[in-house]
């Protein structure tokens, strides 16, 4: 395997850095933390809803990625230095 293979990026999520493979996803760099587990946002009545459909249909899996609010976790590659919010720190 190349090094290109196993090229890391850090983010944060919710304060916490953490080390995903180059090419993630957000939601799946949620899932590698745990975040996905207690939910990405909140509904209009309280409820915690996470990543459902994995492919931008559902809207479920919305966070907020440096600064901008709204983003679909399913659907962005996570960067190196990319801050990422859920529901747990909002």
């Amino acid at each position: 395997m190349s090094d290109a293979q196993h090229a890391r990026v850090r983010v944060v999520i919710d304060g916490e850095a953490v080390d995903v493979e180059q090419g993630a996803t957000v939601a799946a760099a949620l899932a590698v933390c745990g975040a996905s587990m207690s939910g990405t946002r909140a509904s209009v009545t309280g409820e915690l809803r996470s990543a459902l459909c994995g492919m931008g249909v559902c809207h479920e899996c919305r966070v907020t990625v440096d600064g901008r609010a709204h983003v679909l976790a399913c659907q962005t590659l996570c960067r190196d230095g990319q801050i990422i919010q859920t529901a747990r720190r909002r």
